[in-house]
């Protein structure tokens, strides 16, 4: 079993940025590729960005591409999201998301989720 716990979400007026960070827990974290996806009101939850285990390879939603960065740090077992340039249309709960190697984009692929955190952007 791996549990997952969302911290960093919070208000920010648009343009600003934060850091999302995910702890990781009850499973070789190296040996995880990791995700995270956000859910805004009304919509289904989408992709946003996964890394792979080695950090070697990273995937982004085009709406988020060149504005956040995904990354990860294998001795801390944390998965971070920094997000620059906010948008309203950034307002959502984000969720991480875990699942044995490789990473990949598909929602349903992923066996481990957290409870989210929200994120809201002021216009």
């Amino acid at each position: 079993q791996v549990q997952l716990v969302e911290s960093g979400g919070g208000l920010v007026q648009a343009g600003g940025s934060l850091r999302l960070s995910c702890a990781v827990s009850g499973r070789t974290f190296s040996g995880l590729a990791l995700g995270w996806f956000r859910q805004a009101p009304g919509k289904e939850r989408e992709f946003v960005a996964a890394i792979s285990g080695s950090s070697r390879t990273t995937y982004y939603a085009d709406s988020v591409k060149g504005r956040f960065t995904i990354s990860r740090d294998n001795a801390k077992n944390t998965l971070y999201l920094q997000m620059n340039s906010l948008g309203p249309e950034d307002t959502a709960v984000y969720y991480c998301a875990a699942r044995q190697s490789p990473a990949v984009t598909a929602r349903s692929l992923y066996d481990y989720w957290g409870q989210g955190t929200q994120v809201t952007v002021s216009s």
